[in-house]
């Protein structure tokens, strides 16, 4: 699914897509803010995008680099894609936010939150990565394998190896050093915002020991599962998802970071 309006947009020398639906049941509410993750795009993210428009304005980006965007002269840093976004929505005037990121994008989520904790409102992580135990591209690679074969349907498999293949390999394998350096474990300590993390029950990658101890490493941190779903869970199941992410949310603005734990 593509989402139709993009518009190009530029900060600190790097261009990408944004994707805005404004709803009027949201006014007043922080926005929310849906980050992919290595090779992939909006695509992926846009029945979850449409599913939290019905009440909230949402904005959706292709990053640079990914999603036919130009691709940067040089390895961009998680801390320059958050960076990036930061400024975009400050551009847009974005006040407040929801930032929701999948895969590598909950990385970029959570440095938005350690550098913008006045734009964060809170924060959503689905399907992160990377688990410090399981620190190996060869490891990903299969699991990533596992998880098309066994845990998604063709249709998201679509999606997904379609924006691998635009993406390309010399830059999805630029960036992959960087996602798989990067510490989420010991960033998401520092985040101060609740925090709400995410999986598909049959996600291979995003283990569930290791959402679970991301977790308990936020300082105000709740956990959801989804049952029977892999790795692209806001894909196959963005109506459930959004569910989790709007009840969670309202808990969180009363004063309590309590998911509910899981849904069918």
């Amino acid at each position: 699914m593509r989402l139709a309006g993009g518009a190009a947009v530029t900060a600190n020398g790097l261009t990408g897509r944004l994707y805005s639906s404004n709803a009027t049941p949201g006014a007043g509410r922080p926005a929310y803010v849906l980050l992919h993750g290595i090779g992939v795009s909006h695509r992926y993210l846009a029945r979850l995008h449409v599913e939290l428009a019905k009440s909230a304005a949402v904005h959706s980006f292709d990053l640079p680099g990914f999603g036919g965007t130009p691709r940067p002269g040089r390895r961009v840093t998680v801390g320059e894609y958050a960076a990036f976004v930061a400024a975009v929505l400050a551009d847009r005037g974005v006040e407040s936010c929801i930032v929701v990121g999948h895969s590598m994008g909950a990385q970029f989520a959570v440095e938005l939150a350690l550098q913008a904790p006045e734009l964060v409102a809170r924060a959503v992580l689905m399907g992160p990565v990377v688990d410090p135990a399981r620190r190996s591209a060869a490891w990903h690679a299969l699991a990533l394998t596992r998880d098309a074969l066994f845990s998604e349907p063709p249709t998201a498999n679509a999606v997904v190896f379609t924006d691998y293949f635009r993406t390309g390999m010399r830059w999805y394998l630029t960036e992959l050093p960087e996602m798989m350096g990067y510490p989420l474990d010991a960033r998401i300590r520092g985040v101060a915002q609740p925090v709400l993390v995410i999986r598909g029950g049959t996600d291979p990658i995003a283990r569930r020991p290791w959402c679970e101890l991301l977790a308990a490493q936020a300082p105000e941190g709740a956990f959801a599962e989804v049952h029977g779903r892999g790795h692209v869970v806001q894909e196959t199941a963005a109506e459930d998802v959004a569910r989790i992410i709007l009840s969670w949310a309202g808990t969180a603005a009363e004063g309590s970071a309590a998911a509910g734990g899981s849904t069918a």
